[in-house]
């Protein structure tokens, strides 16, 4: 059984091959918990996502902290292979068809994840999903509040938990990242002529930015290289 996930800002499209099941979740903490819920039902043998624009950072740290066979792969591959079957027609869900359907026809590798590391990836996931609760619950605070010096310790709070949700979803983005779930860069990489895995994983690790610049900044000032983050 194989599944691919269309990752979205708001929702995640799911298919199921071959039976052709389809579903779709919300891209919030209780989405991801009953995504996780009912794939470790179904026991698949491989879960694809694209690396796309980080949306689908979280879902990947919570499908690796489930246990669940993980690959993320490099969009351009899904594209090749909509290409070369000749489908063109483009939705979320059309999407995530194609997604299940290359991981069927391709299998790239689920690399495992060790427990410990994915147990770390889980408590990240679940501090998140606290925090963006405890962000709710004082921006339903903030409206109801009349009085400025409750305002301001409102809004204070509010400041704080969004300073610890950007660092923590910075440390959810290196963590995923460097699991071996994580196959787009080091696939795109060693696709290069000459490229093999102790350079390219070396590549990774050095540049941490890799595909999240353009092209003119990774060149830097003159056409030369830079490691200046996005």
């Amino acid at each position: 059984m194989f599944v691919g996930i269309d990752v979205s800002k708001d929702r995640l499209d799911v298919h199921i091959r071959p039976s052709g099941e389809a579903f779709a979740v919300a891209r919030n903490g209780d989405g991801l918990e009953e995504l996780c819920s009912r794939l470790q039902e179904l026991s698949p043998k491989l879960v694809v996502l694209e690396a796309t624009v980080g949306f689908e950072i979280t879902v990947a740290a919570a499908l690796v902290a489930a246990a669940l066979p993980l690959a993320v792969v490099n969009p351009a591959q899904v594209r090749a292979f909509a290409l070369a079957m000749g489908r063109l027609a483009k939705t979320d869900r059309l999407d995530a068809e194609l997604i299940a359907i290359f991981a069927e026809r391709m299998q790239p590798e689920p690399r495992a994840v060790p427990d410990a590391a994915a147990r770390e990836l889980g408590d990240l996931v679940v501090r998140r999903r606290q925090l963006v609760e405890m962000i709710v619950m004082e921006r339903n605070r903030e409206r109801q509040a009349r009085q400025p010096k409750i305002l301001r310790g409102i809004k204070r709070n509010v400041e704080a938990l969004q300073l610890s949700l950007s660092e923590l979803e910075t440390d959810i983005g290196d963590a995923i990242r460097c699991s071996p779930a994580w196959q787009a860069n080091d696939d795109l990489l060693q696709s290069v002529p000459g490229v093999g895995p102790v350079l390219s994983r070396t590549l990774i690790a050095e540049l941490q930015e890799l595909g999240q610049i353009d092209r003119p900044r990774a060149r830097g000032p003159g056409g030369r290289g830079t490691h200046e983050p996005r």
